[in-house]
């Protein structure tokens, strides 16, 4: 049975930026335009207490000149950070790889208002390991399967699973029907950023995505899907859902962006990472993992 996380003492891994394209004469004027939600002077705090960092893990002035394509590394800083009352379960550790069960609304990593609310500050904590490193990311409102690198050494061939697509990314998603399609059905389409900057659209042009669809159970009002994204864009399934004329329950982005509102933990996101298969890029030995969670019964139309 997979063991929930517990706390202990670790500090969380800093944030990297790549500094990309700018006129800016200084580190803090852009970080200042990259990251206008932060004022000037918490920015300016950061500096002074060594929180912005180069590659190296040296500190940095806030009058250091702002070079293009430069990394930076700073730590996140977030006044009244919202708790995440659900907790992940770990599947799988050994010394090169973490598999984890995240549930619902838990960030990955840092992002927005949450630093200690995430997965991987979590997992930090719990096996003080502060080289973590996320192999892929799920949204934060998409619950189910993880992997982390826990070695520098051998990481890349890890990470090498999801570049060249040897890996097998499993789905479900709870959302209408879909009568007039013929299944199994494969939807292919160009994803790229909309407005504002978070959701994704489809436009036209070469495809860039690919999701495999398939009916899991199409009792009740809603069907269960199995969605499998061939290409890792962001938000790929959601979108392609949506575009389809089935948006996965819960869905605040798609198909259209609902008013921003606390999370209603009731009502989370009917979208599952459910399963992981690969070749240990190690040894070969077929691995593959299954998510411990199922989505809500309720949501599905279920008695």
């Amino acid at each position: 049975m997979p063991s929930p996380l517990t706390r202990t003492s670790a500090t969380p891994p800093p944030s990297r930026l790549q500094l990309p394209p700018g006129r800016w004469t200084t580190l803090l004027d852009g970080l200042c335009s990259r990251f206008p939600q932060v004022g000037r002077e918490q920015w300016q705090s950061r500096f002074r207490r060594g929180r912005v960092q180069d590659v190296r893990g040296q500190p940095l002035a806030a009058d250091s000149p702002y070079v293009v394509g430069a990394e930076v590394r700073y730590f996140r800083e977030v006044e009244q950070e919202p708790v995440i009352p659900f907790e992940a379960a770990v599947l799988h550790v050994n010394e090169h790889l973490v598999v984890v069960d995240k549930p619902h609304f838990l960030p990955v990593v840092p992002a927005g208002g949450y630093v200690e609310q995430t997965l991987l500050a979590r997992m930090v904590k719990h096996l003080g390991n502060p080289g973590l490193v996320p192999l892929h990311r799920i949204d934060r409102g998409t619950a189910g399967l993880v992997l982390f690198s826990a070695n520098p050494a051998t990481r890349d061939a890890y990470q090498a699973l999801f570049r060249e697509r040897r890996i097998v990314k499993r789905y479900e998603a709870i959302a209408p029907p879909l009568p007039e399609l013929a299944f199994p059905h494969v939807r292919r389409s160009r994803v790229e950023r909309g407005e504002p900057f978070f959701r994704m659209h489809e436009v036209d042009g070469e495809h860039n995505s690919e999701s495999r669809i398939d009916v899991l159970d199409r009792a009740g009002p809603l069907w269960r899907y199995a969605l499998e994204p061939v290409t890792g864009r962001k938000h790929q399934l959601r979108v392609h859902m949506a575009a389809l004329g089935a948006p996965i329950e819960g869905d605040r982005y798609y198909p259209s962006l609902c008013p921003q509102a606390p999370d209603d933990f009731a009502r989370p996101l009917q979208l599952l990472a459910s399963g992981l298969a690969f070749a240990d890029p190690l040894d070969g030995r077929p691995r593959s993992f299954e998510t411990r969670r199922a989505l809500s019964a309720v949501s599905a139309g279920a008695a």
